[in-house]
């Protein structure tokens, strides 16, 4: 189900898939670096868009759409920054938080991340689940639980290849384009009057609410993981010119990507100034604007294009969030699990909260919901923000491609938007708290949060600043220095090892050998982790069971050939309990094992039982640090 990642490599099923350099042709090179930048796209007009584009169309004209403009070339620059981090560094920007911040943060800054996905995949949930109902007529909730299906098509998609998949969302994204130019060519909105929309003003309080909850929708968090990451599928030439054509390239996808995802925001939002508030009605309800596009624009196809383009939409985003998931979990905290399990997860997370909110309020505050969705999306925008930009500044780690002072004052002002419209809502929404009669817990509870929420900033903010410049700490002497009075060398007569059945194997064995004496035993251990295994025990039999004891048998023999007194153990069930049972029923006098550099609740989450063992035990233990070291290890 889940397992610690052997390698650093983000996503690494797809990871270099795409050779860009075997192509000799100018243009198929061109067309290789291509496809990244959709798969973000498809989140910058996610359902979650639609309420946000739909509200501040139809209640306040083309007044927003400079928001749109804003937010598009906010997306832009810091798209391509996640990009530059992926494409210089090797690292997705939840690697680059690992390496960098404490641990304590790296997990904060991980479950922040894990509400920003399950809030995208809510918006994704409940915009397929209307476009179903508006297309069929199925209730609300049925549509929700349909959206549990798509988990097959994903691990299709993944089976295909990244290519393939990218194949797939571009035709998406083509068809929510093509259904909204039609209905947009229908509408006639009159072009002086969208042209006055890019002019910056805020009409009310209200505006303010909408306006962020576009930015949580256009510029959205998982996509700076996603992007990162995506890059990394292309092999292209480690030299200077190879980074350099890569990152012309990338910046060329994400711009025509990114154009299209603002056409489809702004051809919403202009529809609904256009159809609605012309007409003097306030639709901020995706099914209410289905149901009334038909009457208003005399056209039966319109309402069929607009739940069309909702399903593929949601359908095209789903993806991509999953995807983001991987990378977070990934790159947060080196765990694995079974791409379905992760798919199941992530959905069932935006499913339970879709069935709670329309069991007891109805169907009327899902649109309500949607928007909330993006506004929490918006939130978390500083913690991903913030850390990527201090990476891409950083000439220690990317060296000549380190950004440019003027584009780091651009990032850094943008960072500073977001998060000061974040805070400005934050107040405003807790100022009604506190006027209104309510429980003093509460409020507390806000203040709180409040202060946490500001205080994690600052420090993701300040912390890399401070970590440069700190100075190497001085050798402090001791006053005394006393003779060293050595016991008898001890031999060890029977070494166990907890193998892991991994690339690390030989380092642990290795050193096994290097503590050992020539007639000294070896006693290898590995603990079956299927889930058979746990639920059966020495009774199991599955495919993992059987493929550990050919290799069990094979590593023992190997050892026997090169004159070595050896053995092999499989255990099964609870992994420390099982490694500290055959440890003393085999009367070993030493256990060597391997380490990955992470405790505390990673060590909980990973199932690494390192102090479990060494604690139960009273011989010695040599932990091996068999993990590659992060550049932030070496400094």
């Amino acid at each position: 189900m889940m397992n610690k990642l052997q390698s650093d490599k983000s996503l690494g099923e797809v990871h270099a898939s795409v050779d860009v350099s075997k192509h000799t042709n100018r243009w198929k090179k061109v067309l290789a670096f291509f496809g990244p930048a959709y798969l973000v796209s498809v989140g910058y007009m996610d359902p979650g868009n639609w309420a946000t584009d739909l509200a501040g169309g139809s209640k306040f004209g083309y007044a927003l759409l400079w928001v749109l403009l804003m937010s598009n070339i906010m997306a832009l620059l810091l798209q391509s920054l996640s990009a530059r981090l992926g494409i210089v560094r090797g690292r997705d920007l939840a690697q680059a938080n690992r390496e960098t911040y404490p641990k304590g943060v790296n997990f904060v800054l991980y479950i922040l991340a894990e509400i920003a996905i399950a809030a995208t995949d809510l918006a994704e949930v409940l915009g397929m689940a209307i476009g179903i109902h508006l297309l069929t007529g199925l209730p609300l909730i049925w549509g929700v639980g349909i959206t549990v299906f798509d988990t097959f098509l994903l691990l299709m998609l993944q089976r295909l290849g990244i290519r393939k998949m990218e194949a797939f969302i571009i035709g998406l994204v083509a068809v929510v384009g093509i259904s909204f130019l039609v209905q947009i060519i229908l509408a006639k909105p009159v072009a002086g009057e969208v042209v006055k929309g890019f002019i910056p003003t805020f009409p009310n309080n209200e505006a303010l609410y909408i306006a962020i909850g576009i930015i949580g929708a256009t510029v959205m968090p998982h996509n700076l993981y996603l992007h990162s990451a995506l890059v990394q599928t292309r092999k292209i030439n480690k030299t200077t010119p190879g980074i350099k054509q890569a990152l012309k390239w990338s910046f060329v996808d994400a711009a025509i990507a990114l154009n299209v995802a603002f056409l489809v925001n702004a051809a919403i939002l202009v529809l609904a100034a256009a159809v609605f508030f012309k007409n003097g009605l306030g639709v901020a309800e995706i099914g209410e604007a289905h149901r009334l596009l038909e009457g208003m624009l005399g056209s039966k196809l319109a309402p069929v294009l607009f739940a069309v383009a909702l399903i593929a939409a949601g359908q095209s985003s789903t993806i991509t969030g999953t995807l983001a998931g991987q990378i977070v979990m990934e790159g947060y905290l080196r765990l694995r699990i079974n791409p379905w399990m992760r798919r199941l997860l992530t959905r069932l997370l935006a499913i339970i909260p879709a069935i709670i909110v329309i069991g007891i309020f109805g169907e009327q505050e899902v649109d309500s919901l949607l928007i909330f969705s993006q506004v929490v999306l918006s939130m978390q925008l500083g913690f991903a923000v913030i850390p990527l930009i201090h990476f891409v500044s950083d000439k220690k780690t990317m060296g000549q491609f380190a950004i440019k002072p003027i584009v780091q004052v651009a990032a850094w002002l943008i960072a500073s938007v977001l998060v000061y419209l974040n805070i400005k809502m934050v107040l405003a929404e807790a100022g009604n708290v506190f006027t209104a009669d309510g429980s003093i817990v509460w409020k507390m509870v806000i203040i709180a949060g409040g202060l946490f929420f500001l205080g994690l900033l600052a420090y993701i903010t300040f912390y890399p600043i401070m970590a440069r410049r700190k100075p190497a700490s001085s050798i402090e002497m001791h006053p005394e220095i006393t003779p060293l009075h050595l016991p008898d060398t001890p031999a060890y007569k029977k070494i166990a090892v907890a193998m892991e059945f991994g690339e690390h194997d030989n380092q642990l064995v290795a050193h096994a050998i290097g503590q050992g004496k020539t007639d000294t035993a070896y006693i290898l251990i590995h603990i079956v982790e299927s889930a058979s295994a746990r639920m059966l025990g020495l009774e199991s039999d599955d495919f993992e069971t059987r493929n550990d004891e050919e290799r069990m048998q094979f590593y023992v023999q190997q050892l026997q050939e090169k004159g070595f007194n050896a053995s092999g153990h499989l255990g099964f069930r609870n992994r420390s309990k099982e490694i500290v049972r055959i440890v003393k029923e085999q009367e070993a006098d030493m256990l060597v094992i391997g380490a990955h550099r992470h405790t505390g609740i990673k060590d909980w989450l990973y199932g690494e039982t390192i102090n479990s063992v060494r604690h139960e035990l009273n011989i010695p233990v040599l932990v091996v640090n068999v993990g590659p070291r992060s550049d932030h290890d070496k400094k």
